[in-house]
């Protein structure tokens, strides 16, 4: 199969820990041909969704990993998959990529995730649809809502809806210390709007990361524990990840969450659960991938293709 990857690009990638470089190595390890874009690859030529792609070849070797074939335009439609592995900002130009691969689509491209879903599911947004599993939670850039729930609750998180890694997050406790100053910080004087959640004390266990795939869900977590007094247990943020086991309200979260996910186009879905709470969902880039196989033995990457393998032999029975 020829497998493309709309990513970063691969000179900024720290290959042992990045999911999209385990996805390749297992795809190329089973004979598929896998090819690298990034956005500004992406054009839209006399109506045809197009890209300047080149061919991956893995080396082995930990510090140059890859090497590149020639510079090729070429439809996506004429890839048996292209995934998404772009990360964040999710800005305009993201949006923009979503809606060239919307219509590439609509040219017969086979894209994971499904570029609508992406653009359907804020990551901190979507978890309003799930609120049986949600912390009680406030979105608003109104600051008197967000005094008036700060003074229900007493202990707060504060965070933007298009933020990543733990970027922005605020937490202001009893004492209200600088409530004022993080609302006109994040909030961009009650312009912008944001989450604020109620505190979850269980955060200094971990902020676990579940993985759906293809309607599954990955049997392990990676707990991402804060250090050093940090709030925040992103890995990006000096986060340490455990892998463990899921505990039944993980399962009852992961396993209500997964089928109707993957209807909705999400063949990977990165959940964020703090104690027994839903606090992302993460569609855009996922990762996790090789922490949880290192810890585990549990080979992540390889559920992911044989998941990725499915869609495509399923969708080309339908042709």
């Amino acid at each position: 199969m020829k497998i493309a990857f709309l990513t970063d690009p691969l000179s900024q990638f720290k290959i042992y820990k990045d999911s999209s470089y385990a996805m390749m190595v297992e795809a190329a390890g089973r004979g598929h041909q896998i090819y690298a874009f990034g956005p500004d690859d992406l054009a839209l030529i006399s109506g045809s969704v197009v890209a300047s792609v080149q061919e991956i070849h893995l080396t082995g070797d930990q510090q140059d990993w890859y090497q590149l074939g020639d510079v090729i335009d070429c439809h996506l439609a004429d890839f048996d998959a292209v995934l998404q592995r772009k990360d964040p900002p999710f800005d305009m130009e993201y949006i923009y990529a979503t809606y060239l691969l919307d219509l590439a689509e609509r040219q017969g491209a086979l894209v994971f995730n499904k570029p609508s879903a992406i653009r359907d599911h804020n990551e901190k947004l979507s978890i309003a649809q799930f609120s049986q599993f949600t912390a009680p939670t406030l979105v608003t850039r109104n600051e008197q809502k967000i005094r008036r729930f700060f003074a229900e609750h007493q202990d707060i998180i504060l965070k933007p809806l298009d933020g990543m890694g733990g970027a922005g997050i605020f937490r202001v406790r009893a004492d209200g210390m600088n409530l004022g100053a993080v609302i006109e910080t994040l909030t961009n004087n009650q312009t912008r709007t944001i989450m604020v959640q109620r505190y979850i004390p269980e955060i200094v266990h971990g902020d676990k990361r579940i993985l759906l795939i293809g309607g599954t869900v990955v049997p392990y977590a990676l707990a991402r524990i804060p250090q050093n007094g940090e709030v925040r247990g992103n890995l990006a943020a000096g986060g340490v990840g455990l892998a463990q086991k899921l505990t039944a309200r993980d399962t009852e979260i992961a396993q209500t969450l997964a089928p109707i996910l993957l209807n909705r186009g999400l063949l990977l879905v990165g959940l964020d659960v703090i104690g027994d709470y839903l606090t992302e969902v993460n569609v855009t880039s996922p990762t996790c991938f090789q922490e949880i196989t290192e810890q585990t033995g549990l080979k992540v990457a390889a559920i992911f293709v044989d998941a990725l393998e499915a869609q495509i032999v399923a969708r080309n029975k339908q042709r």
